[in-house]
């Protein structure tokens, strides 16, 4: 069947101007035109899936036979071929052999450092201090990661360098991906900063790598995971492992670091939600550090978690067929680019009743097991999933558990967003109240 073409295309340009003016508010409307509609941005035909259904054959059914997207071809030169990127059987291979490092026990022990960090960043702030949340964030969501994946002494000094560069990494490289080629080659100041960035983390982590391997040892930490993971006799080459150390620092710091900052700020917006959460937090944990195993309990502050990976996800995923495809009535040739939304189904009012309310009561287990497959992927899902979904929630429900025991967070002015590709918060000024 013919494939009905998305409004507000222009000549030569396609639809990029429109989506570049209306970002999410124009892919989210894209479903009243059909399951999957064209899209062209400017000379590239792509197919912007808008049902679940779909969304689940395109992540998981049928995933074996797509590949990362022509937006992912840009972020290859600097990511390398970690898990964001690599395809077919060397994906899987490492995919393998990096998911020991998130099984639940190392997570249990990854736990008491996000606790000791968010303490440490709670006990830094004043009464009547106003906070820019985001940057709080940021920082405790280095500090995290980068505590769990560099436990030594030498990793602390890879942790210093990645707090140094990881967002200009982040940053440019995401302009990078936005940009044709020509432009990363021009010696713009953006660009030395990024190459700058990059040739530092390089040389730390592969400095980290040599002085383990001289060592040995397991010292508890993801890196010593992915040292120590062999398939078939074989481990990874160090520029193997230092493509995904790259990739879990790219991939685990900036997308907690939103969610944290959001979570803060509608909790801070809405005294009920917030009173509910005090109210957990007093009654499951007290006066004693936040554990893990205090997570299961916490159950009003992991709908909160949930609510805001609703309300707040990555705008889309590109991916290409391997192979012909058949999504519902449409027939793809191999070589065709696909889209898939997390933002537009996340904000779909047919599965999700008045989509930008913050409402965390919509998550009751009634509710979860009656959403169809593919409406809510804040992880992606099939083999492609975010490895690190259970490491991040956990350190969600943790961090959010760990400051409302101690403060208030008041919004001073409305939230702002710069919505790139994800709706980041910007200037989320909140003053930091005591609650005793």
């Amino acid at each position: 069947m013919p494939v009905p073409v998305a409004p507000h295309r222009w000549p030569l340009l396609g639809h990029t101007p429109s989506m570049l003016a209306r970002r999410a508010r124009f892919t989210d409307a894209l479903h009243e035109h059909g399951d999957v509609v064209r899209l062209d941005l400017g000379p590239l035909h792509a197919h912007f899936v808008t049902s679940p259904a779909l969304a689940h054959e395109v992540l998981v059914s049928q995933g074996s036979k797509f590949r990362k997207g022509a937006m992912f071809d840009k972020f290859q030169p600097y990511l390398g071929t970690g898990l964001l990127l690599s395809n077919g059987e060397y994906h899987l291979r490492q995919r393998r052999m990096m998911q020991p490092a998130f099984h639940r026990e190392r997570i249990e022990a990854y736990a008491s450092t996000m606790a000791r960090a968010a303490a440490s960043l709670a006990s830094r702030w004043q009464a009547g201090e106003i906070r820019t949340i985001e940057n709080d964030m940021q920082e405790l969501a280095v500090t995290i990661v980068g505590e769990t994946l560099f436990s030594t002494e030498i990793g602390r000094r890879a942790v210093e360098e990645v707090r140094r560069s990881i967002f200009t990494v982040i940053q440019q490289g995401m302009i990078r991906a936005l940009s044709p080629s020509f432009i990363e080659k021009l010696p713009l100041p953006g660009n030395r900063r990024f190459d700058a960035a990059i040739a530092r983390m390089k040389a730390v982590v592969l400095q980290v790598i040599e002085s383990w391997r001289a060592d040995g040892r397991d010292t508890g930490d993801v890196l010593s995971m992915l040292l120590l993971a062999q398939e078939d006799g074989v481990g990874m080459t160090d520029q193997q492992t230092y493509d995904e150390v790259l990739t879990l620092l790219t991939a685990g710091i900036e997308t907690t670091a939103i969610a944290l900052a959001w979570a803060l700020y509608e909790v801070g917006s809405d005294p009920e939600v917030e009173q509910r959460l005090h109210a957990e937090v007093d009654s499951v944990v007290g006066d004693r550090p936040v554990t893990f195993a205090d997570v299961p309990s916490l159950t009003c502050t992991a709908r909160i978690v949930q609510e805001t990976l609703r309300k707040y996800p990555i705008w889309f995923v590109m991916r290409r067929t391997l192979t012909e495809v058949q999504l519902g009535d449409v027939s793809l040739p191999a070589g065709a680019e696909v889209i898939v939304s997390p933002h537009a189904l996340h904000h779909d009012e047919r599965y999700f009743p008045s989509p930008h309310r913050f409402w965390p009561d919509r998550w009751t287990p009634e509710f979860s097991a009656g959403l169809p497959r593919g409406a809510f992927i804040p992880f992606g899902g099939g083999n492609r999933q975010c490895l690190g979904n259970t490491f991040a929630q956990t350190e969600i429900v943790i961090t959010l558990a760990t400051i409302a025991a101690r403060w208030r967070l008041v919004p001073t002015r409305p939230a702002r967003v710069k919505f790139t590709s994800a709706p980041y918060p910007h200037g989320l000024l909140m003053k930091a109240v005591p609650r005793n």
